[in-house]
């Protein structure tokens, strides 16, 4: 029985998309950023600013 419950909660997490819409998002943005960047040289310098502010709060947020 513990074997079958195993397998059940095995295909429930491989069926589970709830996290995938988010980092499709996520990656979008990025390709977008870096088009925008390849696009319009003077933009680049902005969007290096943003992501390092962001990831500067995963890391705070992370060691906290």
């Amino acid at each position: 029985m513990k074997k079958l419950m195993n397998v059940v909660w095995t295909l429930r997490v491989w069926k589970d998309t709830k996290g995938q819409d988010l980092i499709e998002y996520a990656l979008m943005a990025g390709f977008v950023a870096v088009a925008a960047g390849a696009v319009m040289p003077n933009i680049s310098g902005a969007i290096s600013t943003i992501f390092t502010k962001i990831d500067a709060l995963l890391n705070q947020a992370a060691a906290s």
